[in-house]
């Protein structure tokens, strides 16, 4: 017979978060583990209107639930893992990522895609989407768009804008996913878009080794070459940055790329590599951007995102 410990489930109080969270709980339930769900608002859903890079918090959306884990007020926490800060706090650690769901980014149009061939404007939250986006059309415009995925699908619906980007398994999680959408092939996603991740505290063994039954290897490796890549270039600030590492049958294809803010330049790095050399694929791929040019790509970018 299992512990009638009930493990508490921290998660932010978005529709997306608690699908997330509930997800989770429901596989938690199937091995046999007893659960509860406690909802925290985070600092990253109170301040909308401000760019996150402005609010110089590493892991806005994570911070809130990080201290209600140390206060002891709830055992675990299911996040976005792109919303994770590659470094975690003190006393926290990675305990589980789920398989991963669709990792691509979506354009939701409103009325045609005319304006692709024209001068659009989209919006989006994200440097990385916007460095993307007015690489590949230069003549449009950006705009900062924030809030949970139905407050910003509810923003694009009352806007001018012609469209916005947004995480495709976002929309797809929560059924929200309307007719007018694109796939952004082109673009390459957020370092371990489309995965959950589940931190617990370090000195939990309970929690730790309850998770860990939920841990899918392949989303785990992929995501971890991914996020060393993005640790290794941005060193804790917030940067254009994209990644997307896949299995094969015993390879391991890797695409990575820095952008600058304005999108006009892009340093890319492609490689397909055995998959027993993992382990520092991601820090070595960084290393070969920062010396072709890179470290300096990133000192403009801090130094802009300062002023």
């Amino acid at each position: 017979m299992m512990s009638q410990k009930v493990i508490r489930i921290g998660t932010r109080d978005s529709e997306l978060a608690l699908w997330q969270a509930h997800t989770v709980e429901k596989k938690l339930n199937d091995l046999g583990y007893k659960t509860e769900i406690i909802a925290v608002k985070s600092t990253g859903d109170i301040i909308l209107n401000k760019p996150l890079y402005e609010l110089g918090i590493t892991g806005i959306f994570t911070k809130t639930l990080d201290v209600a884990m140390i206060n002891g007020q709830v055992d675990i926490a299911v996040h976005s893992m792109k919303d994770v800060p590659t470094s975690l706090p003190i006393g926290i650690v990675q305990a589980a990522v789920l398989e991963r769901a669709n990792e691509k980014d979506v354009l939701v149009y409103k009325n045609n895609l005319d304006f692709l061939t024209d001068n659009g404007i989209i919006a989006t939250g994200s440097l990385r989407r916007q460095a993307q986006w007015l690489h590949k059309h230069p003549t449009h415009k950006v705009v900062d768009l924030r809030g949970n995925v139905n407050l910003r699908m509810q923003k694009l619906d009352t806007s001018d804008w012609d469209g916005a980007v947004f995480a495709a398994a976002g929309l797809e999680r929560i059924g929200i996913k309307p007719e007018k959408f694109l796939d952004l092939d082109w673009m390459i996603p957020a370092p371990a878009q489309g995965a959950m991740v589940i931190v617990a505290m370090a000195n939990d063994e309970f929690c730790k080794e309850a998770v860990s039954e939920l841990n899918d290897l392949e989303t785990d490796i992929c995501t971890y070459i991914e996020r060393q890549f993005l640790k290794t270039l941005e060193g804790g600030c917030t940067a254009p940055i994209g990644a997307i590492a896949k299995f094969t049958k015993d390879t391991i294809e890797f695409k990575g790329a820095l952008f600058s803010l304005d999108g006009k330049q892009k340093l890319e790095v492609e490689k397909v590599v055995p998959i027993e050399q993992w382990k520092k694929l991601g820090f070595e791929l960084a290393k070969e951007i920062l010396n072709n040019g890179g470290a300096a790509l990133m000192k403009n970018i801090k130094d802009a995102l300062k002023k």
